[in-house]
């Protein structure tokens, strides 16, 4: 079969416009900074779903996630570029991940994880000035064809039912 190509061209509007954005938006607060910026009891890091914030970074519930439990692990420091961060501040990151998925699979026992980085806009990150980490639980069957026909993605569980799970598990998980 012949590869053929679909012209967009009305899409070039849209990926000048990323670049012009982003500079028009280089004073707009970045939540995760906000995020880092709470107290980690208080209920302002509730609302931003903050589950830990300490010297590794902070891991959050994602506000538009892919599904439920799908959590960002980012370091504290502002910055895009994984090679701009320090050893410890990559380990921190990584560690963080790790915990996220801990905690997933202890609250939500999922199947399996996707975790990645999205370097820069046109690698698909949506804060491109502070890197973070996805930590996204699967489970088999968890995907069809919605998502591409209809462009809907469904999430079984309100964000604040998988905040409390969490919160909970995470407390659990808690040394004595």
């Amino acid at each position: 079969m012949p590869h053929e190509n679909l012209w967009a061209p009305w899409r070039m509007e849209y990926i000048h416009g990323l670049a012009s954005s982003e500079e028009a938006g280089a004073d707009k607060p970045c939540f995760l900074c906000a995020a880092a910026a709470c107290d980690v009891d208080s209920d302002e890091a509730r609302r931003r779903l903050v589950l830990v914030c300490d010297d590794r970074g902070l891991l959050l519930l994602n506000r538009f996630p892919y599904t439920n439990g799908h959590l960002l692990a980012a370091p504290r420091r502002h910055e895009g570029d994984l090679t701009a961060l320090s050893a410890g501040q990559r380990s921190g990151l990584m560690e963080l991940a790790a915990l996220g998925q801990t905690l997933v699979t202890r609250a939500m026992h999922p199947q399996g994880f996707n975790l990645g980085l999205n370097q820069g806009r046109c690698a698909g990150a949506g804060v491109p000035g502070h890197l973070h980490m996805h930590v996204v639980p699967r489970w088999n069957g968890d995907t069809n064809f919605i998502h591409v026909c209809g462009q809907i993605r469904i999430v079984p569980e309100a964000l604040e039912n998988s905040y409390a799970q969490l919160a909970g598990e995470l407390v659990a998980m808690a040394p004595t």
